[in-house]
């Protein structure tokens, strides 16, 4: 039953997203049409033409249930900006976000929890203010700082714009080192960000921990401290910091916005920030449920983790 209720929640959200995504971008600044044919010889009679042609003469009521409709049929509409089929075009664009999330995530894990634990361990060290304190100030950074201040210290070192170049050579290595090449800065932007958030948390949990009775007593049996802190104290700690990190990476995704437009990542970030500009109305509406589906479905993953890993939460 609690399993179902979770389903409903989250796709009773959706719905919401839905609804409020139309309403939201129709009061946005901007003529998708005027926008359409900006720098083009257009009449009057052609522009409403376009209206005609995309619905936008119709009243608003009509255009939103013409929206359910479709939505409803798994039709997002069409693009203004590309004409084509907004499904289709965020899909071509989903492989690069998912690939610098992705990797960016994996490092910001690993690296997070890693710095979390020792500097916990090592409570009041240098290793310990060193680490809160570099991560507390990237944690306040905005992200697009960041991102420029990269670029400015290390534009000579990687390539700053883009996903490859266009004159690298077709065979598939070439391919995937000129990728990672471009990924550098971007992926690293993002990494100092979501990574402090895990080193605070992990940090936070692990202290948490260790003063608790079982740990007391695994010492008492003369076990080593080391082995105190991988087998009993870690274990328990890292709870509320994986459930974060699913959490975490439904916003990252729709956090991505912003460096993938300071590094012109040929993403969904930089497609929203596009998409914004003309206003395109169906595209924006498609976005939205996209990063709100991702920060929906890595909520549930993580209650229902949460469940699995902790025997006292009932995950169903």
């Amino acid at each position: 039953m609690r399993l179902a209720g979770r389903l409903g929640g989250a796709a009773l959200s959706l719905v919401m997203v839905a609804v409020l995504g139309f309403f939201l971008f129709r009061v946005v600044p901007g003529d998708p049409v005027v926008s359409m044919t900006r720098g083009r010889p257009t009449t009057a009679a052609m522009q409403a033409e376009l209206r005609a042609q995309f619905g936008l003469d119709r009243p608003l009521h009509e255009q939103f249930f013409s929206y359910v409709s479709s939505l409803l049929h798994g039709d997002l509409g069409t693009s203004f900006t590309f004409r084509r089929p907004v499904a289709e075009v965020i899909g071509e664009r989903l492989g690069p976000t998912v690939l610098l999330v992705g990797t960016a995530t994996l490092i910001a894990v690993g690296l997070g929890l890693w710095l979390g634990v020792r500097a916990a361990w090592r409570r009041d060290s240098v290793f310990d203010r060193a680490t809160t304190g570099v991560s507390l100030t990237l944690w306040a950074v905005p992200t697009f700082w960041l991102g420029m201040l990269l670029m400015m210290v290390t534009g000579d070192l990687f390539p700053s714009r883009g996903m490859r170049d266009t004159d690298t050579a077709p065979d598939f290595v070439s391919q995937a080192l000129d990728v990672a090449h471009h990924l550098v800065l971007p992926s690293i932007t993002l990494v100092a960000v979501v990574c402090a958030e895990y080193v605070l948390i992990m940090r936070s949990s692990l202290l948490e921990e260790m003063h608790a009775p079982y740990l007391v007593t695994a010492r008492a049996k003369g076990l080593r401290d080391d082995l105190v802190r991988r087998r009993h104290a870690v274990p328990n700690a890292v709870l509320p910091a994986i459930t974060l990190v699913f959490l975490r990476f439904g916003l990252v995704v729709a956090g991505a916005i912003t460096t993938e437009t300071v590094f012109s990542w040929p993403g969904l970030g930089l497609l929203f920030y596009d998409a914004l500009t003309g206003p395109d109305y169906f595209l924006l509406q498609g976005l939205l449920l996209v990063t709100a589906g991702a920060v929906v479905v890595m909520n549930l993953l993580a209650d229902l983790l949460h469940g699995v890993l902790d025997p006292r939460v009932k995950a169903v």
